[in-house]
């Protein structure tokens, strides 16, 4: 197998466009919000749209469905096949990567009008059936059920231009090896041969060997970093399913109380979308990547700095080069792509003697890329369990207790002390204490907003009717938006698109109606209009709304 030369340390990082990809798949990516090829991507999409065969030994998560699912669709598109008849197939060990995969290639080949179909073991046959009987342009698929659709001739393979197997050493691993060799043989011996591997064993070296063609050779390894160069900083790992990183992430921010956080996403798109999340639970979140102008940089910079943001939401492309000292936690939403990426992250905190947390979020099947990185630096990554209510609960009484020390040591109390005296007279002194205690804790909680999805029992038993109330003060208007159940809009994404777009805080913000076609919010009166300019000039989830001030419901 032939190699691929390294790019200079010093050569210019490639775009998409550079490599050679159709204009319209270029543009796909930029909405799904990539910025730049990952290295896999950059060295891997020239080879194969030339053409060529390749072994590709990259790690989980480094970028490789792109690297092989973009130019199997660019040479499907340009190709004169007959339609329907399956293009390409790419084989995956597990059903969840099958549908993983299966997604990607759906969003990224879109525009062309290329439709992609898992086929996994544990789903309905009929249904596989009759998609495969409608006609399909790639189906990513198990091992075990592509064979079986192959003796039962519904999977026809005479049209096949590509076949990637994915992972191979754990489709090995799994005991695949002799339903791989079955369907490779039974596949035209003109097709195109991609192999990715985290690992070359004897036995991925032996199917290359026996059914690729002068294949090119790539390989994404980071040499073993000494563990005196890694950041000594606390390192733990939250195993949470795509759906509830949200929700993870909000209970481990209440947990860990970060002075000044970096958190990293993939893709600017996911940037953009968790800075609004965070902004509407309350939080001081700003947001940056290679979408922002230098203007808007620096000033989102300026107030990192000047920490009246304590949450900057950024990718690895846009963080380059940035230098602030006092960073308490270092979050990766997403798994870094390569343990290289992981190092230069959390070792933005730790700085100048202080202690410093790097914390990463990780979905089920990415636990074996968390081991990859660990091996890597050398340094354990401790998998916790998400906080629960109760930790948050303990935590927040532990900051109240460091509150109550505070105003003690400080002194000037006299004003207050009658209250306490009189009542001792009465009870014991620790309930007086105690009762306080918890009034300010009743304080603390008026403050969060509780999202309830209407109609769904709330923890006394009762179905919310879809009002969210906040404790707020000052003089109020009330703002009609024209949009509410209908488009499945929640308080969460109201108060998002006002605190992103206005200089609001959400705890500035009062009560919350969503009905089913418009919604009504209480807002500072002096700042009534400016919300009513603002959410009507960006709208809320991407649509335009009617917003008006709203007299009648006054």
């Amino acid at each position: 197998m032939k190699k691929s030369a390294s790019a200079a340390p010093d050569t210019p990082a490639p775009s998409f466009s550079s490599l050679g990809l159709d204009p319209r798949l270029v543009e796909a990516l930029t909405g799904l919000g990539y910025e730049e090829p990952t290295e896999i991507q950059a060295q891997a999409i020239p080879v194969l749209l030339s053409g060529r065969d390749l072994v590709g030994q990259a790690a989980t998560g480094t970028g490789k469905t792109a690297a092989f699912a973009l130019p199997l669709l660019q040479q499907l598109a340009a190709s004169d096949r007959k339609r329907g008849a399956p293009g390409a197939l790419i084989l995956v060990p597990t059903r969840e990567l099958a549908m993983q995969v299966a997604e990607a290639v759906h969003r990224y080949g879109r525009a062309l009008g290329i439709t992609a179909l898992p086929i996994y073991g544990g789903a309905s046959m009929d249904g596989q059936l009759r998609s495969l009987k409608r006609g399909v342009d790639v189906v990513v698929a198990t091992p075990g059920r592509a064979l079986d659709h192959l003796q039962r001739k519904t999977l026809k393979l005479d049209s096949l231009a590509v076949v990637v197997l994915d992972e191979a050493d754990e489709m090995m691993d799994m005991g695949f090896a002799e339903d791989l060799e079955a369907i490779l043989a039974a596949t035209p011996s003109s097709r195109q041969t991609v192999l990715f591997s985290a690992t070359l064993a004897p036995r991925v070296v032996a199917i290359a060997g026996k059914y690729l063609r002068d294949p090119v050779r790539v390989t994404i390894a980071h040499a073993p970093r000494p563990a005196s160069e890694a950041p000594q900083v606390r390192q733990e790992a939250y195993i949470v399913a795509r759906a509830h990183k949200i929700a993870a992430l909000g209970r481990v921010l209440d947990v860990e109380q970060p002075a000044s956080a970096m958190i990293f996403c993939r893709t600017r798109t996911e940037v953009d979308e968790l800075t609004e999340k965070l902004s509407a639970r309350g939080l001081r979140a700003s947001s940056l990547h290679g979408g922002h102008n230098q203007q808007q940089r620096d000033r989102v910079m300026a107030a990192f700095r000047g920490r009246s943001t304590e949450l900057l939401v950024a990718t690895d492309v846009a963080a380059r080069g940035l230098d602030v000292k006092h960073v308490s936690h270092v979050i990766n939403y997403d798994v870094p792509a390569a343990a290289e990426s992981y190092v230069h992250r959390i070792g933005r905190t730790g700085r100048a003697g202080r202690e410093g947390v790097a914390i990463t979020f990780a979905e089920p099947r990415e636990h074996r890329l968390l081991r990859n990185i660990e091996a890597e630096i050398r340094q354990k990554i401790t998998v916790k369990p998400v906080p629960t209510l109760a930790d948050m609960r303990t935590r927040r009484l532990e900051a109240l207790q460091s509150r109550l020390r505070d105003t003690i040591i400080e002194g000037n109390l006299d004003s207050v002390r009658v209250v306490v005296e009189s009542l001792a007279e009465e009870y014991d002194i620790m309930d007086v204490a105690a009762a306080a205690v918890r009034q300010l804790m009743t304080g603390d909680d008026a403050d969060t907003v509780e999202e309830i999805p209407s109609g769904i029992p709330t923890a006394s038993g009762k179905a919310s009717s879809g009002k969210v109330r906040r404790e707020v003060s000052g003089t109020r208007e009330r703002v009609f938006i024209g949009g509410g159940r209908k488009l499945k809009i929640r308080p969460g994404d109201i108060v998002g698109a006002i605190v992103t777009h206005t200089q609001l805080d959400a705890r500035s913000l009062g009560t919350i109606t969503i009905l089913d076609r418009h919604s009504l919010i209480d807002v500072p009166a002096d700042s009534a209009q400016m919300v009513v300019d603002a959410v009507g000039k960006f709208g809320i989830k991407g649509k335009k709304l009617t917003v008006r001030r709203d007299s009648k419901h006054r």
